[in-house]
């Protein structure tokens, strides 16, 4: 009997023994050359820390076999990479194993190769292995760099997008790396309805539904996608934009390795949502979803019209703009967008302006330049000089703002938050800018004079009082700027009540090479200072105001009258001023002989304009 018994517990001992080492080989992580895995047998591999696992399933009320990757401990089968979602297999006879010859990854079905990985690089040790981020990799296992992936199931994503993934395009080989949503919850098979990141000169992401352009992301601002101001620093996860001569890509990390949240592009209700797995609730919650309203919807408003959630309509054309179709846009339908209430001219380019859109989604960039070394002045510049230029913005928002984006031809996709959109700077001909509004939904750029700029020259004047007389230096700039400006002068545009020349704009650019950084001599607090010289050859010193006054062309005029009058023999000559459009300047007599400008205007002193 106490043999008996003495064998019963041999016999019990090692069957628990055999179901401890059942499990532990059925806890693999890797497939090499020697291993397998068959849907016959319902074995799978499972990341080290038991987050994700490998194997074959059945999605929905399918009758389809797939090898995909899910989420080992969520009760709820949530599947986040598919293998095989264009070939499925009919039954249980998928096997997945290392092929000797070519050292891939090969899914077969009675002997019929339905999926494979895609490696160039043939290998003596090939290992497949899958990750604790849910990433299935192919390694060599003699390399020294354990992340030298010889292929990556994150290159190739199909609905999910996974924390440490990256979405968009690795320019190096040409691979894009970008969400295509399944069929149905029992079909993942690869629907027309997809999200990707396209290489436009200012990079941004499409969602599409077939060829259509369906929802547009925005470029990267330095803070988030244009179109996604409420995406921001938060608990759940850090984002950011990776953009260079070798990839263009967007990722995300979590904060806490106790979250699981991934993003998901469903097809049946047309959303790419952000999902967080609440343990308490056993279920998935939406933390974000995109689109987010009406004003999402790509181009609802046509071309260069503006979509404002708040507003009803939604829809409006932008200021200096009309619809293209009056009794279709009075009956909502919006898809023939606005035109221009006055063309522009090429020849008159430099007589233009610009009206300031505050808190916008930029236009989509299909016809964009960007260059990310010059900041908002140069970039005005440029698009100025461009006739084909309709728009400019800062490409980075972030910190002081840098960058010039430019946008061609019509503007699309234009849309209005109440808050964390930016500036939009789109061009407009003169004349339509003396018929723009203010204010801050559609405020145009206001350029002017600051009462403190009066107040400065008054101070400086007790200043330069002490200075030697440079009497016979002013005559000489005197005769030649009273014959000079009689040429320049814009007949008929006096300031009131006052015998001071108004420049024509065109003048102006013409002296300043169209106000280049090579003649820019200095900068303060009121704007910048450009040298110039007119075809004549009197040298002059223009200052063109800061965009920041919220002064209107009255009160211009009223403080350059101030200016006039506190003109004094120790004081630079003020010659005349120039007001067209958006642009207000000051124009005044060239000097070479030391400067001021760092006690009145806080600018530079190795400046060589007193002022």
């Amino acid at each position: 009997m106490k043999n008996l018994m003495s064998f019963r517990r041999i016999i019990f001992l090692c069957y628990h023994m055999l179901v401890y080492l059942s499990e532990i080989s059925l806890a693999l992580d890797s497939i090499s050359q020697d291993l397998s895995l068959s849907d016959d047998v319902n074995n799978t591999l499972v990341s080290k820390d038991g987050t994700f696992e490998l194997g074959f399933f059945t999605p929905g009320n399918s009758q389809k076999r797939y090898l995909g990757i899910w989420y080992r401990k969520i009760p709820i089968q949530t599947v986040v990479w598919v293998a095989n979602r264009v070939n499925p297999i009919n039954d249980s006879s998928g096997i997945l194993r290392m092929n000797t010859s070519s050292g891939n990854l090969v899914l077969t079905q009675n002997g019929k190769v339905v999926w494979s990985t895609t490696s160039l690089r043939k290998v003596e040790s090939p290992v497949a292995l899958l990750l604790d981020s849910g990433n299935l990799v192919l390694r060599d296992e003699k390399e020294a760099n354990i992340e030298a992936y010889l292929w990556q199931s994150f290159d190739y994503p199909t609905d999910t997008f996974l924390p440490e993934m990256k979405f968009g395009w690795d320019l190096r080989t040409g691979l894009n790396r970008k969400l295509t949503a399944w069929k149905s919850p029992d079909d993942p098979s690869p629907s027309d309805f997809s999200f990707g990141m396209v290489l436009n000169n200012y990079p941004e992401a499409y969602m599409m539904k077939g060829n259509q352009k369906f929802y547009r992301s925005g470029p990267w601002n330095g803070l988030h996608s244009s179109g996604s101001p409420h995406v921001k620093a938060n608990p759940i996860y850090d984002f950011r934009f990776v953009f260079n001569e070798n990839e263009v890509y967007y990722t995300y990390s979590l904060k806490n390795s106790s979250v699981i949240s991934r993003l998901v592009l469903n097809a049946t209700s047309y959303v790419r949502r952000r999902y967080v797995w609440i343990e308490s609730k056993q279920i998935w919650e939406v933390y974000t979803s995109v689109p987010l309203d009406l004003c999402d919807s790509y181009s609802l408003c046509g071309a260069n019209a503006n979509c404002v959630i708040t507003d009803s309509p939604v829809c409006q054309c932008l200021e200096g703009f009309k619809p293209k179709s009056p009794q279709a846009w009075a009956s909502m339908d919006w898809s023939h967008g606005c035109v221009r209430n006055k063309e522009l001219s090429c020849e008159n380019k430099l007589k233009d302006g610009f009206i300031k859109l505050a808190e916008m989604k930029t236009p989509d960039t299909t016809h964009s330049w960007l260059d990310q070394t010059i900041g908002l002045e140069e970039c005005r510049t440029k698009c100025l000089d461009n006739c084909s230029c309709m728009a400019y913005a800062n490409s980075d928002i972030s910190g002081q703002a840098s960058g010039c984006a430019m946008w061609f031809g019509d503007l699309i996709d234009f849309r209005q938050f109440s808050a964390g959109g930016q500036d939009v700077y789109v061009r407009m001909d003169a004349s339509e800018l003396e018929h723009t509004s203010e204010g801050p939904k559609k405020g145009r750029v206001l350029v002017a004079v600051t009462v403190s700029l009066a107040v400065a020259v008054v101070s400086g004047i007790l200043i330069i009082l002490g200075l030697c007389n440079r009497k016979k230096s002013r005559a000489n700039v005197k005769e030649r700027s009273d014959l000079s400006i009689k040429s320049y002068q814009n007949s008929g545009m006096q300031v009131d009540d006052m015998d001071l020349p108004v420049f024509d704009l065109s003048a102006i650019a013409m002296a300043t090479n169209n106000f280049t950084i090579k003649n820019k001599i200095g900068e303060g607090g009121f704007g910048s200072v450009y040298k110039g010289t007119l075809a004549d050859g009197l040298e002059i010193a223009v200052k063109r105001l800061s965009e920041s006054s919220g002064q209107g062309l009255t009160e211009f005029k009223n403080e350059v009258k101030l200016i006039a009058k506190l003109q004094h023999r120790n004081l630079v000559k003020l010659l005349g001023c120039c007001f067209e459009g958006e642009e207000k300047m000051l124009v005044y007599e060239y000097m070479i002989n030391g400067s001021l400008n760092s006690f009145i205007f806080g600018m530079d002193p190795k400046n060589e304009l007193l002022i």
